[in-house]
C-alpha cells in the first residue's frame, strides 16, 4: 500500500523529522518496506507557456518558443513533436540537466540540448508517460491557466515534493480503518501523542430524514451484505472527462491517484477512488439508465444475492467470467450488473453519454470476497480493502464524502436509500488500571491511559475506583476484549518504552498437563522402543480426502476463509492424512514402515465449549504398511502394557474405512477408546495402496481421564537385573474359545505373581478337517523383581498358569 507523506501532514500535525517518523511508524504501527522521495524525481521541471508554435516543413515537428520566468528572462526554444502543442497553452517543460521522471531510478536519462532538423532544442515538453503519471503518449500535458502560471515549479504545484511510503499491509489485515489515509493519519496522531481531529463532511446525509424525489428499492441478504447505501443524482459532461486525456487539463486529483498507485478514469470514478483512498471504504458508480435497461424497470430495484449455477458476467475489463456459487452479485431486478466488492459489470459502465448515476457504498462478506478474489484472480485496491472487513458504519459517511466531490449541494441528490442493518455489536470494554500495568509491566496513570486512547477516538464512558469503561469507535471492529485495549495502550505509548524487567511471579511449579505428559510417554514408546516414525500433518484437509475414507464432510467444521481448496475442513480423524503420507513414502522407496501422529481432531458431534468454540480432542493415529490386524493388535497390547490399562476388544459390525471382520473397537472400563484393524480394499485403492495395511486410532482424552482416575501415570518399561526364564506354551482349546480370553488369563496370573514379564503370541493352528478345536501357542519370558527364581518357584508359577487355563477349558500340550 502506497501512502503520501504530504497527505498525512494535511490530516494531522507532525513535528518530527521524516526519518524519526518512519522509525516510529515501523515500531508502533506497520513495517515500512520502502520510501520514495518524489522531489528528486521531479527536480528542475517547470510549468511554461508556449509563446509561439511553428510547424517545421516536411516533418511532424513544431518549433516552439516557451517562457519560464525565473528560469530564463528570454524565450527558450524547444522542438516538439506532439500533435496538441499550440501557442498560448501552458505545458510542462523538463529543463536541460533534469532526469526524465519515467527513467528515474533506472536508466536515469538526463535531458540536454541538441539540434533537431537544424533547430536547437533545449529540454523537452513532456507527456504523461515521460512524467511517469500515466501511459498516454498521444500528446503533451496541458495545465489549466487558472491553476498555475509560467515559471511555477511543477513539483510544487502538483504536490510532488512528497515522499511515498510503501507499507507491508499484511500486518494491517485486522485494521480495515488503516487502509484509508484518514485512519492511517489517526494512528500517526496517536503514536505522536496528539489528539486527532476528524475531518468534517461537506455533506451530512441522514437517510432517515432524507426527502426522496424518486423511488429506489434495495433487497439484500444480511449475511452477504451487512449494509447497502445508494444515492441517485445527475452528472454533468465535465464529470465524464478524464483528467489525463491529451485535451484535458492535468489536475491534482489525477496526480493524487497516481501517487497511490491508481490511475484517473473520469471525474465520477476518480471521486469514488479518492474517497476510498481517504476513508478505506470502496464505492462504485452505475450508469442509471443502463441499470434500468438491464433490469427492464422504471426505477432502480437493487439486489444483492449469490450467483446461480451457469451464470456469467462481463466485467469492466471486457473479461467474461463464469460465476462461482460463492460470488456475490449486485443485480438490477435480479439481473446481474456487478461482481460485488470486486469489479463492476460492462453493462452499466459510466461513459461519455452518462447523464445520471447510482452511487453505491456498501459492505460485503469478506469470506465470500476472498473466494472471489482467488477464483477470478482479481487483486484490485477495492477488493483488497473489502477483504479486510470494512465496518458497516462507514458506508453512508463515505457516500456523503464522495457526493460532495461531484455536487455543490446535497439538494441535487434525488434519492438516498439505505438497507436495514443489524445494530452495532461493538460493546463497551471495561478494564482496570491494575490490569493494564500488570500485563504491560508499566506504571501508567489513569489520566495517561485515558488521554492516549482518546487521541485515537476510543472515548472514556465511565471511570470508577477499580475500572475504566471505554466506548469502541465504529471503525475499530478489531477491539473485542480488555486485552485489546491493553495492547492499544502498550502499542501507542511504545513497547520500546517499557522497562526491561522480568515479570514478578511465584516459584510455584506449574501443574502438569496430563495430555501432554501422556503424549510424551507414547512418543517414547512408539519411536524409541518400537521404532515407528512420527509425522506432523495439516489439521485442515480437503473434502476429497475425507470422502476417500467414506467420512461425511458435513460432520466436520468448514474453514470459512480457507487459504486453499485443499485446506477447507478441520479433520475428524488422523488416519486419512497418514494414509496419504504413506503413499508418498512408498513412492520414495520405503517399505514395511509405520507412521503415527499425535494431534487434535474435531467434529460437530463433539459440540462447542463454553466460549462457543468447537471442542478439540487429542488423538493418536497410526498406520502400518504391509501389516495385518494382528500386528496392530500387538501394537495395542504394547500400549496397554505400557500404560497399565486393561483393555477389552469388541467386534465391529460396520465401519467407514476398516474391514468389519478384521477390526475391533477398543474399550476400557466400559468406555470406548478407539478402533483398530485392516483398511478396506476400496479405501486403499483410493490412496493407491495395496493390502494389507492396518491402522489404529486412540482417543487420548479418554485414556488420560482413565489414568487420572486410577491415579496412575504412564509407566516406563520395567527391567529386571535378575535372569529371565523362557517357556513355550501350547494350549488346546475349543474352536469358539477367543484368543483374548487366554491372553487375559496369562496376563493376570503373571501380574499377580509380581513378575517382570513379556508375553508373545506365536501361532494359532486349526486343522481344516477338525473344526471342533484349535491350538494356540505363546512364548513366556519372566523374572522376579528382587531375586533369582529357583526351579521350585518356576514350577509353582507354571502350575498356577496351567490351573487357571484349565478352568477356561484349555489343555496344555
Amino acid at each position: 500500500m502506497l501512502i503520501s507523506l504530504n497527505e498525512l501532514k494535511k490530516l494531522t500535525k507532525i513535528a518530527l523529522s521524516d526519518a524519526e517518523l518512519f522509525d516510529l511508524i515501523g515500531s508502533r504501527l506497520v513495517e515500512i518496506e520502502s520510501v520514495e522521495d518524489l522531489s528528486k524525481k521531479y527536480k528542475n521541471i517547470w510549468i511554461v507557456k508556449v509563446e509561439t508554435c511553428e510547424k517545421i516543413e516536411g516533418t511532424h515537428l513544431s518549433r516552439c518558443e516557451i517562457s519560464c520566468p525565473g528560469k530564463s528572462e528570454t524565450p527558450i526554444q524547444v522542438v516538439c513533436g506532439a500533435p496538441n502543442v499550440r501557442a498560448e497553452m501552458l505545458a510542462v517543460w523538463i529543463a536541460p540537466g533534469a532526469i526524465v521522471p519515467a527513467t528515474f531510478g533506472g536508466e536515469n536519462f538526463e535531458i540536454g540540448s541538441r539540434k533537431l532538423r537544424g533547430f536547437e532544442s533545449n529540454g523537452m515538453l513532456s507527456g504523461l508517460d515521460e512524467l511517469a503519471l500515466g501511459d498516454d503518449h498521444s500528446g503533451i500535458v496541458e495545465i489549466d491557466p487558472a491553476f498555475a502560471k509560467p515559471g511555477d515549479s511543477f513539483a510544487e504545484k502538483f504536490d510532488l515534493n512528497d515522499k511515498i511510503i510503501e507499507v507491508e499491509n499484511k500486518s494491517l489485515t485486522h485494521r480495515p480503518d488503516c487502509f484509508g489515509l484518514i485512519g492511517f493519519a489517526r494512528e500517526i496522531a496517536g503514536i505522536l501523542g496528539e489528539k486527532f481531529e476528524e475531518p468534517s463532511l461537506n455533506f451530512e446525509l441522514l437517510p432517515e430524514d432524507f426527502n426522496n424525489k424518486e423511488e429506489v428499492s434495495i433487497e439484500t441478504d444480511p449475511t452477504l451484505c451487512e449494509k447497502y447505501s445508494a444515492a441517485v443524482f445527475e452528472v454533468s459532461k465535465t464529470n465524464l472527462k478524464t483528467a489525463l486525456e491529451a485535451d484535458s487539463f492535468l489536475t491534482t486529483d489525477a496526480v493524487f491517484l497516481v501517487k497511490a498507485g491508481m490511475r484517473s478514469i473520469n471525474k465520477i470514478v476518480d471521486a469514488t477512488n479518492i474517497t476510498m483512498l481517504l476513508t478505506g471504504q470502496p464505492l462504485h458508480a452505475f450508469d442509471y439508465d443502463k441499470f434500468l435497461a438491464v433490469g427492464k424497470t422504471d426505477f432502480p430495484k437493487i439486489g444483492v444475492r449469490l450467483a446461480r449455477p451457469g451464470e456469467k458476467l462481463t466485467l469492466l475489463d471486457d473479461k467474461e467470467i463464469e460465476l462461482e456459487k460463492s460470488d456475490i452479485l449486485i443485480t438490477s431486478n435480479d439481473a446481474p450488473v456487478a461482481l460485488a466488492g470486486a469489479m463492476g459489470g460492462k453493462s452499466t459502465e459510466i461513459d461519455e453519454n452518462t447523464k445520471k448515476i447510482i452511487l453505491e457504498s456498501a459492505t460485503f462478506s469478506l469470506y465470500n470476497l476472498r473466494k472471489t478474489q482467488m477464483a477470478h484472480g482479481i487483486f484490485s485496491e477495492t477488493i483488497t480493502r473489502f477483504t479486510k472487513g470494512q465496518p458497516a458504519a462507514g458506508t453512508v459517511p463515505a457516500l456523503a464524502r464522495c457526493s460532495a466531490l461531484l455536487l455543490d449541494s446535497p439538494e441535487k441528490i434525488s434519492a438516498l436509500k439505505v438497507s436495514a442493518s443489524s445494530a452495532s455489536n461493538l460493546a463497551p470494554i471495561s478494564v482496570s488500571l491494575e490490569e493494564i500495568n500488570s500485563l504491560l509491566g508499566s506504571t501508567y496513570s489513569a489520566e495517561q491511559v485515558i488521554r492516549t486512547l482518546d487521541n485515537v477516538g476510543i472515548e472514556l464512558l465511565e471511570k470508577s475506583d477499580d475500572s475504566l469503561r471505554f466506548k469502541v469507535p465504529a471503525w475499530r471492529t478489531d477491539l473485542k476484549i480488555k486485552e485489546d485495549i491493553i495492547e492499544e495502550v502498550g502499542r501507542l505509548l511504545g513497547y520500546d518504552n517499557l522497562s526491561l524487567a522480568f515479570p514478578t511471579r511465584s516459584f510455584k511449579a506449574s501443574k502438569t498437563d496430563e495430555i501432554l505428559s501422556l503424549a510424551s510417554s507414547l512418543r517414547s514408546l512408539l519411536s524409541e522402543n518400537l521404532g515407528f516414525n512420527e509425522i506432523l500433518t495439516y489439521s485442515f484437509v480437503s473434502e476429497a480426502l475425507l470422502k476417500k475414507v467414506n467420512l461425511d464432510p458435513e460432520n466436520s467444521y468448514k474453514i470459512i476463509n480457507s487459504i486453499s481448496p485443499e485446506l477447507q475442513r478441520f479433520r475428524t480423524s488422523l488416519l486419512p492424512s497418514l494414509l496419504e503420507k504413506s503413499y508418498e513414502n512408498l513412492k520414495s522407496g520405503f517399505k514395511d514402515f509405520t507412521l503415527y501422529e499425535i494431534n487434535q481432531i474435531s467434529e460437530k458431534s463433539f459440540g462447542l465449549d463454553e466460549d462457543g468454540v468447537p471442542v478439540l480432542k487429542k488423538s493418536l493415529g497410526l498406520v502400518s504398511i504391509n501389516s495385518s490386524f494382528y500386528f496392530e493388535k500387538a501394537v495395542l497390547k504394547e500400549i496397554a502394557s505400557f500404560l497399565d490399562l486393561d483393555l477389552e476388544l469388541r467386534p465391529l459390525s460396520s465401519h467407514s474405512f476398516f474391514e468389519p471382520l478384521r477390526s475391533a473397537e477398543i474399550f476400557a472400563d466400559n468406555l470406548p477408546l478407539g478402533v483398530f484393524g485392516e483398511f478396506k480394499n476400496s479405501v486403499l485403492k483410493n490412496f493407491k495402496l495395496s493390502a494389507p495395511v492396518s491402522g489404529l486410532s486412540l482417543d487420548l482424552e479418554t485414556v488420560s481421564n482413565l489414568l487420572k482416575n486410577k491415579k496412575s501415570a504412564a509407566k516406563t518399561l520395567k527391567l529386571s537385573r535378575f535372569p529371565f526364564v523362557s517357556r513355550d506354551l501350547t494350549l488346546r482349546v475349543a474352536a469358539e474359545t477367543p484368543f483374548e480370553t487366554l491372553e487375559k488369563s496369562l496376563n493376570e496370573t503373571l501380574k499377580n505373581e509380581r513378575l517382570v514379564y513379556e508375553l508373545s503370541p506365536v501361532s494359532i493352528y486349526q486343522n481344516k478337517n477338525n473344526r471342533e478345536g484349535k491350538n494356540i501357542s505363546f512364548h513366556l519370558s519372566f523374572a522376579a523383581e528382587n531375586k533369582t527364581l529357583n526351579s521350585a518357584e518356576i514350577s509353582a508359577i507354571m502350575e498356577k498358569i496351567t490351573k487357571n487355563l484349565a478352568e477356561l477349558g484349555a489343555e496344555v500340550v
